[in-house]
C-alpha cells in the first residue's frame, strides 16, 4: 500500500478498527503479498524502492543499503519481515524478545499528536514463536536485510537471572541475527547495581554469540546522568547504542512516535558528545516525517529507525527518508557532468521529436484522405468505392487513424520531457520508464501483422526510429537527484497523493484500454457500437471487400498497442516521478494529455459516434486527469529551499525549468 493508496483509501479503514488488530491485519496482508511468487518484484515497482548505492552505509562490519531500518515496534514478531524488507530499508529490527514472553496492553493512538500509546512496551509472544518464524522464512529461502534482534529478559528476573535468559537468548537467535540489541536497562534498579546488570548481560551475550555486534538500548527520556554513566558502559562494554523509541508517559505506559522526537534528540547530542565515531548510534525514536531523520543525522546518529511514524505518514516514509538524507549528505558536493547530447538522453529526445512530427502528419491525413495509396493498392478499390460502400466507412476508419495519430503525439511529448529533463539528469526512473515504454511500442509493430496486413510506411518509420531508442539506452549510470526532496508531512504533501492517485488510476486505465483495443484489433476487431455506428455487421464488410476488415483490424491493433505505450509512460511516471519542485513533471503530463484527449473526444464528435458507454472511459479519464493536475500543482511546483552552495553547484547539470 504506497502512500497513495494508503491515505486516500486505507488509513481511514484502518484508524477505524481497534490498533492491534488494524495492525495484524495489515502485517498480514503485507506478508502475504511478500511471499507471492512475484511479491517482492511488484512491492518494489509499486513504490521505486531501490536505494542508490551513494546512500549505503557500514558500521560494525555490516553493510547497509541505506541507513534507515525498521523498528521492532511496527512487525514485533517479523511476520512481514520479508515484504517489509522491500520497502527502502536497509535492516530490520525484530523484537523485543524474551524467553516465557508477556501479554500485550492496549495500543491507542493520538491522531494530533501522531503518537501510540502502550501500557507494555515489552509486550511480545516469547522466544519460541520468534524463533519457529524465522526458521520457517528460512526453510523457504526468503531474503530480507540484516536483522537486528532486540532482547529483553523476562519481567521481575534478577541480574544473574537476567544475564542467564540473555545468554539463552542470544545462542538460540544467533543463526538469524547480523546485530543483537540488548534492552537491559532497569530503571528501578539502584545505579551501581544497573550498571552491574548491564555488563553482565553484556558479557553473556558476547559469550553466547561471539563476533555478534552489541548494541545497548537506551531509553530517549533518560536524565543526562543516566545517558553519561550509560555513555561509560557502552564505551567499555558495547559496540554501539540503540536510543529507544519509547518515553515514559506521566499517566502509566509509553508513548511512541513524535512524542520522543524531542527526547530522543537531546539522548543523541549527549551520547554523541561522550562516544566519537566510529561508536555507533541508532536514533530509533521520533521520526514522523522525513526531516526528523535529517535532525538526527546531524545530532550525530549514524543509522535512523521508523517505528510508530510509520502509521501516521505512510510505508512511503522510508523512501522518502531515504531520499531526504541523501540529499542532506550530497547538497554541498559538486555536481557530475551531465551527459553529451549525443550520449544517450539527444537520442531518446530525437525519437520524441520524430514521434510527434509523425503524429501530426497522421493527423492531418487522417483528417483528409484517411487512406494512402498503398491502403487502395491493397484492398483494391479507391476511396470513392469506399463511402459507396458504406459512407459511414471513412469516417471511422478517420476515428481510428485520428486517435492514433493523437497518442503518437503524447507518447512524443512524454519522450520528449523524459529525455531532456529526466535521463540528461541520469534519473533513474526516467530511464526506466522510457525504456519500458519504448520496448512495449517496438514490439506493438508486430501486432498490426495480426490480420495479415503489411504497412510499409510504418514499417519503415519503425525501422527508422529503432536505431535512436537503441543509442538512448547506451548510458545506464544512474545519479541522485539534486533537486531537494520534500521533508515535511504538510498539507501540500497530502493533497499530492490523491492527484497521484488519480494519475495512476489514469495510467493504469490507459495502459488497460491499450491493451483491450490491441485485443479487439487481432480478434474480434469491431466492438458492438462500432457495427451498431457502422449500421452493418462483419459478414457484410466481408462479402463487400475480403481485405478490408484487415485494414481496419491494424489500424485498431496499432492504436492500441501505441496507447499501451503511452499509459505506460503516464503510469511510470505517476507511480515514481512526482516529487516536490519537479515542475517539468506537471508541464510534461499536461502537454501529453491534451493532443490525446483533444484527438480521441475531437474525432468522435465530429463524425458523430457519440456512444456514451463507449466513450464512458475517454470522460473518466480526461477527469481523473484533470483532478490530479489541480491536486499535483502546488507540490510540483513548490520551491525547494536549497541553500546557495547547493543551488551553484547544481546549476549546470540541471535544466533551466528546475531552477
Amino acid at each position: 500500500m504506497p502512500d497513495w493508496s494508503y491515505h486516500p483509501i486505507f488509513k481511514p479503514l484502518l484508524f477505524a478498527l481497534p490498533p492491534e488488530r488494524a495492525r495484524r491485519y495489515t502485517l498480514r496482508a503485507i506478508g502475504a503479498v511478500g511471499r507471492m511468487p512475484g511479491g517482492a518484484f511488484l512491492i518494489r515497482t509499486l513504490g521505486h524502492l531501490e536505494t542508490p548505492p551513494e546512500a549505503s552505509a557500514t558500521l560494525w562490519g555490516l553493510r547497509f543499503d541505506c541507513p534507515v531500518g525498521l523498528g521492532g515496534e511496527v512487525d514485533p514478531r517479523g511476520e512481514a519481515r520479508t515484504a517489509l524488507s522491500q520497502f527502502g530499508f536497509g535492516y530490520l529490527e525484530i523484537g523485543p524478545i524474551s524467553e516465557r514472553g508477556t501479554p500485550p496492553a492496549n495500543l491507542r493512538r493520538e491522531k494530533a499528536a501522531q503518537s501510540i500509546h502502550t501500557g507494555n512496551r515489552f509486550a511480545n509472544d516469547g522466544v519460541e514463536r520468534i524463533e519457529r518464524t524465522l526458521r520457517r522464512d528460512r526453510r523457504r529461502g526468503g531474503r530480507s536485510k540484516p536483522l537486528f534482534l532486540r532482547l529483553r529478559h523476562d519481567a521481575g528476573a534478577a541480574p544473574a537471572e537476567a544475564a542467564a535468559q540473555y545468554a539463552r537468548l542470544a545462542a538460540r537467535l544467533a543463526p538469524y541475527a547480523a546485530a543483537f540489541v540488548v534492552d537491559a536497562i532497569d530503571e528501578r534498579r539502584p545505579e551501581p547495581e544497573r550498571s552491574a546488570a548491564l555488563r553482565g548481560a553484556a558479557a553473556a551475550v558476547r559469550e553466547a554469540a561471539p563476533g555478534k555486534p552489541l548494541l545497548l538500548y537506551v531509553p530517549p527520556d533518560a536524565s543526562d546522568e543516566a545517558l553519561d554513566a550509560y555513555a561509560a558502559e557502552a564505551r567499555a562494554h558495547w559496540d554501539g547504542v540503540v536510543v529507544g523509541s519509547a518515553v515514559a508517559d506521566p499517566s502509566g505506559g509509553w508513548r511512541s512516535g513524535a512524542a520522543a522526537l524531542d527526547d530522543a534528540r537531546r539522548a543523541v547530542v549527549r551520547l554523541r558528545s561522550l562516544l566519537p565515531r566510529p561508536f555507533g548510534i541508532v536514533a530509533a525514536g521520533g521520526v514522523v516525517e522525513p526531516k526528523d531523520a535529517v535532525d538526527l543525522r546531524r545530532d550525530g546518529a549514524d543509522l535512523i529507525e521508523l517505528n510508530a511514524g510509520l502509521v501516521f505518514a505512510g510505508p512511503g516514509l522510508p523512501k522518502r527518508t531515504n531520499e531526504a538524507l541523501l540529499y542532506d549528505a550530497i547538497r554541498d558536493a559538486p555536481a557530475p557532468e551531465p551527459p553529451s547530447f549525443w550520449r544517450s538522453w539527444g537520442w531518446m529526445q530525437l525519437l520524441g521529436v520524430a514521434m510527434g512530427i509523425g503524429g501530426v502528419i497522421a493527423w492531418l491525413l487522417a483528417a483528409t484522405t484517411v487512406v494512402l495509396p498503398y491502403d487502395t493498392r491493397f484492398l483494391g478499390i479507391d476511396r470513392d468505392a469506399l463511402h459507396r460502400l458504406n459512407e459511414r466507412l471513412l469516417p471511422f476508419m478517420a476515428h481510428d487513424r485520428m486517435t492514433l495519430a493523437g497518442t503518437m503525439v503524447s507518447i512524443g511529448i512524454m519522450y520528449i520531457g523524459l529525455a531532456r529533463y529526466g535521463m540528461r539528469r541520469r534519473l533513474h526512473w526516467a530511464r526506466m520508464a522510457a525504456m519500458t515504454s519504448g520496448a512495449v511500442g517496438f514490439s506493438g509493430f508486430f501486432l498490426y501483422l495480426g490480420y495479415g496486413y503489411f504497412d510499409p510506411l510504418h514499417a519503415a518509420v519503425s525501422a527508422a526510429l529503432l536505431p535512436m531508442f537503441i543509442l538512448a539506452m547506451r548510458d545506464t549510470r544512474d545519479e541522485p537527484s539534486r533537486l531537494q526532496p520534500g521533508d515535511r508531512n504538510d498539507a501540500r504533501w497530502r493533497r499530492s497523493l490523491y492527484g497521484q492517485l488519480a494519475f495512476v488510476c489514469a495510467g493504469v486505465g490507459l495502459t488497460v484500454g491499450g491493451l483491450a483495443i490491441a485485443g479487439v484489433g487481432v480478434t474480434h476487431v469491431f466492438v458492438p457500437s462500432d457495427l451498431a455506428y457502422l449500421e452493418t455487421r462483419v459478414p457484410h464488410l466481408h462479402e463487400a471487400n475480403p481485405r478490408l476488415v484487415p485494414v481496419i483490424a491494424h489500424d485498431r491493433a496499432g492504436f492500441g498497442g501505441a496507447l499501451f505505450a503511452d499509459g505506460l509512460a503516464v503510469l511510470m511516471t505517476a507511480l515514481w516521478g512526482l516529487q516536490q519542485g519537479e515542475r517539468w513533471v506537471w508541464r510534461m503530463l499536461l502537454l501529453a494529455g491534451l493532443p490525446g484527449f483533444a484527438a480521441g473526444l475531437g474525432v468522435h464528435w465530429s463524425i458523430g459516434y457519440t456512444d456514451f458507454l463507449h466513450l464512458l472511459p475517454v470522460y473518466a479519464l480526461v477527469a481523473l486527469y484533470a483532478i490530479g493536475l489541480v491536486l499535483l500543482y502546488p507540490y510540483l511546483h513548490a520551491r525547494n529551499d536549497a541553500p546557495p552552495v547547493a543551488a551553484a553547484a547544481t546549476k549546470s547539470a540541471e535544466p533551466e525549468s528546475l531552477r
